[in-house]
């Protein structure tokens, strides 16, 4: 990390006994970061050791030009000296106190005089207006999460840490809430670090999201990206993307390149890092494979075009997953499709099909055994 400690949150985390750690980060200010895993990943740890909760055998922690943790130099600032706000996954409110106390208790490092107001322009910021007397008992899982909120900015910050901040709340409340911090972190000039086990939620509220497994970070990039161009075997599984095979680059006609599966040669763009012959592992997201029409096919579908036959098919509301066992592979392939184009199509376990692999859409990867049980997440 250099001498100068960063503007924004820098972490490297390092250690052998106990719970293992691997890990290097970045936030910068304004920018949401994403921690997902599996459970017991090591994401909740990380937080407690940004916050000084608990302490890495070797690392160092920056933040908004301060230096927060460094093993070498013996520095460990206590959590009371770290501007971190802190949303723990149960709120951790205080059961006796009112929500403007419970914001209030935040705000010792202020004139008392001034709490009483500070915590109210908090719970006002977070859209609790009115309820600033009742105790977290009388208030729904919605606002006790925003009481959280509040009581973490009134640390005035230089970092705001959220682990599990929805899980404890009802989809429809959990909308809201996305929405509501999505508005704010635009208001707070400072990094956010959410730990989530949902990919979905990364996507929608983080700017880049960092994949952990075993307490190591595997990749960190934009959601988008590392979901559908994975940097291995592994997290394109952690990240559920269940089209993950094995195949060999190929010399294809007129000096392209692409990939051998079983009896198919598909098109796709190989990184120069592979030769001819390679073994490899290679994705594609359920969204590039294109299920063809049986009235009227299209130019696209002359494009990785893959046979096979409907193994499985399940309605979920709007849309059809379907599992197709591809002819000449072996293999399981996973495409989603609207449950009216399902049906219109007569898609069923047991027909036959036809789709395209988009060429722009199939990933290649470094070979990895794919039967190895250290590839299970």
């Amino acid at each position: 990390m250099g001498d100068a400690a960063p503007a924004g949150l820098a972490v490297r985390l390092v250690q052998r006994r106990g719970i293992p750690l691997d890990v290097t980060l970045a936030c910068a200010p304004g920018e949401t970061l994403a921690l997902v895993g599996p459970s017991g990943s090591g994401k909740t740890t990380i937080l407690r050791c940004i916050a000084g909760l608990r302490r890495a055998a070797e690392g160092r922690i920056d933040c908004a030009g301060e230096t927060w943790f460094d093993a070498a130099a013996g520095v460990d600032v206590s959590p009371q000296r770290r501007a971190a706000g802190f949303v723990f996954q149960s709120y951790a409110l205080f059961p006796h106190l009112s929500a403007l106390d419970n914001v209030a208790c935040a705000l010792t490092h202020r004139p008392p005089a001034e709490r009483a107001t500070r915590a109210r322009e908090l719970l006002a910021r977070v859209h609790l207006t009115g309820l600033e007397a009742r105790k977290p008992a009388h208030l729904s899982g919605g606002q006790q999460q925003r009481v959280a909120v509040a009581r973490a900015l009134a640390r005035d910050p230089k970092v705001l840490l959220l682990d599990e901040p929805f899980s404890a709340v009802d989809r429809v409340t959990r909308q809201r809430l996305y929405r509501e911090l999505a508005d704010l972190r635009h208001t707070l000039a400072l990094p956010i670090v959410l730990v989530t086990h949902d990919l979905d939620e990364a996507a929608l509220l983080a700017d880049r999201m960092t994949i952990l497994h075993r307490g190591r970070t595997l990749q960190t990039g934009a959601p988008y990206d590392v979901m559908t161009r994975p940097a291995d075997a592994l997290v394109a599984r952690l990240v559920d993307l269940r089209n993950v095979f094995e195949g060999r680059v190929v010399a294809l006609p007129g000096g392209a390149r692409g990939i051998a599966w079983g009896a198919y040669a598909l098109e796709a763009r190989v990184p120069g890092a592979f030769a001819d012959g390679d073994r490899v592992c290679w994705a594609i997201p359920v969204s590039g494979v294109l299920l063809h029409r049986r009235d009227r096919p299209s130019r696209g579908e002359r494009e990785n075009p893959i046979a096979g036959i409907v193994a499985e098919c399940t309605e979920l509301g709007e849309h059809t997953t379907v599992t197709m066992r591809v002819a000449g592979t072996g293999g399981l392939l996973w495409l989603r499709v609207p449950t009216h184009v399902a049906r219109r199509n007569g898609i069923a376990a047991g027909c036959a099909v036809r789709v395209s692999l988009l060429a722009d859409s199939l990933h290649v990867m470094p070979w990895q055994d794919l039967a190895r049980d250290a590839l299970a997440a």
